[in-house]
């Protein structure tokens, strides 16, 4: 397998690990999974955009989480209900969280007329899934949810558009999933030309660790008129994620392969799920919003980054605060 020298997400391949042509229905693309582990296999949640494009959520399963992937016939979440009209335009982005023996929370983007919302819906089986329906208006997306509650309360990361700005914010709800309420910012963008200095969201949801939860995201920043997608790390505190540890000044990711730099949308790496396997953080991501890649890491070393290039740490040095 190829790989890019010194990099911390070291890609399978230089091919995509699925394309358009893999599915068993027509399509413009497939990109930015879901990803949940039942029952020994990797069960991979895929936005599917029609030649209409229109987006739909569709399941594939691997043993092996690589190849030999099977691709369900019918969508688990597509915008084809009358009575959820914010789904019109699209069932977009999943994020999966297990929060039960046999209970998974999907957070994903219902996108309409009206904007880009945030949504949940329930599954046991990755067959069939219960919405709850929108929970956060537009403009909103990027959504994730921590697998278990902080003090009775609920937590799920998401990012609205505020003042034209896009933060990552943290929201709670005390029970049923439905209303969220205690917003707050957890990670700002950055401004100028940090490379994501235009806008942020939220990536794979947080990863649980020895040391805190790691949360990988995405940022923007444009350059010649055009937006370049990376990804980078930040480390939240064990018992209140609320409390951001670490945040890396560098990227950890960054559209490097031909498949990521050329395609429907150039310069994208974009991920929406990532698990551990073993001491390893297999994380699938969208390239060029166009096809479905594969990198993996060591956990402790994405721990070692975002400690030693903690960007908080650098602004307190600079600031004669930290020595």
């Amino acid at each position: 397998m190829a790989t890019m020298a010194h990099a911390l997400f070291v890609r399978q391949g230089y091919a995509p690990l699925l394309t358009p042509a893999d599915l068993p229905c027509p399509a413009n693309a497939v990109m930015n999974p879901g990803v949940a582990l039942v029952d020994d296999e990797v069960v991979l949640l895929l936005r599917i955009e029609d030649r209409q494009g229109i987006s739909q959520i569709r399941v594939a399963r691997s043993h092996n989480g690589v190849d030999s992937w099977r691709i369900a016939t019918r969508p688990l979440l597509e915008p084809d209900l009358p009575e959820y009209p914010y789904e019109e335009w699209g069932c977009e982005d999943a994020r999966v969280t297990q929060v039960g023996d046999r209970q998974w929370v999907i957070a994903y983007t219902a996108y309409s007329r009206y904007g880009p919302s945030v949504a949940l819906a329930t599954t046991e089986d990755f067959e069939t899934a219960a919405r709850l329906g929108i929970v956060l208006p537009p403009s909103n997306k990027d959504a994730s949810l921590f697998p278990h509650p902080f003090e009775g309360q609920w937590l799920m990361l998401h990012r609205p558009v505020t003042g034209g700005q896009e933060h990552i914010w943290h929201a709670s709800s005390d029970h049923d999933l439905y209303h969220w309420s205690q917003p707050g910012v957890l990670l700002p963008e950055r401004g100028g030309p940090w490379w994501d200095g235009l806008r942020i969201g939220g990536g794979a949801p947080p990863i649980h660790t020895e040391q805190g939860w790691l949360l990988i995201y995405h940022g923007v920043k444009e350059m010649g008129g055009n937006p370049v997608y990376r990804l980078g790390v930040a480390l939240l505190d064990h018992d209140n994620p609320r409390r951001v540890l670490a945040r890396a000044s560098e990227w950890v990711f960054a559209p490097e392969a031909d498949f990521e730099r050329r395609g429907l949308l150039p310069n994208v790496v974009y991920t929406c799920g990532a698990v551990c396997r073993g001491d390893d953080v297999w994380m699938y991501y969208g390239a060029a919003d166009t096809v479905v890649g594969l990198a993996i890491a060591k956990v402790g070393d994405l721990l070692t980054f975002v400690q030693q290039h903690d960007y908080m740490h650098r602004v307190g040095r600079e600031k004669g605060m930290v020595r």
